[in-house]
């Protein structure tokens, strides 16, 4: 997943192992996409991805790019896809701040 976020140039990815602090997923991956169509572009290329090499669709996909922020959830996984603002507005690693960096590319 983190290669097809960098494949549609995405930027500031963050893994977080959160298996210490939630139950309702084991990690979070956060990026950044500077307009709508590559937030849209981003959520396209992950789903895609992830269908393609383990056959595995989202359990599912809330808000859209115009807003934002896309959501897309796989359970053991959830992949928040930000615009910079909305990254810095909701500043999920502040609220998870304890979870465990397990990547992060600037």
């Amino acid at each position: 997943m983190v290669d097809s976020i960098l494949d549609k140039k995405g930027s500031d990815i963050l893994l977080l192992d959160l298996r210490e602090q939630a139950i309702f997923t084991d990690y979070f991956l956060l990026c950044n996409g500077d307009s709508d169509r590559q937030l849209q572009a981003l959520a396209e290329g992950i789903t895609e991805t992830a269908k393609k090499v383990g056959d595995v669709l989202p359990w599912g996909v809330e808000g859209d790019a115009e807003s934002g922020w896309v959501l897309v959830d796989y359970g053991d996984i959830i992949i928040h896809i930000f615009s910079p603002e909305k990254r810095a507005y909701y500043n999920l690693e502040e609220l998870w701040s304890h979870a465990r960096i397990v990547l992060r590319i600037q």
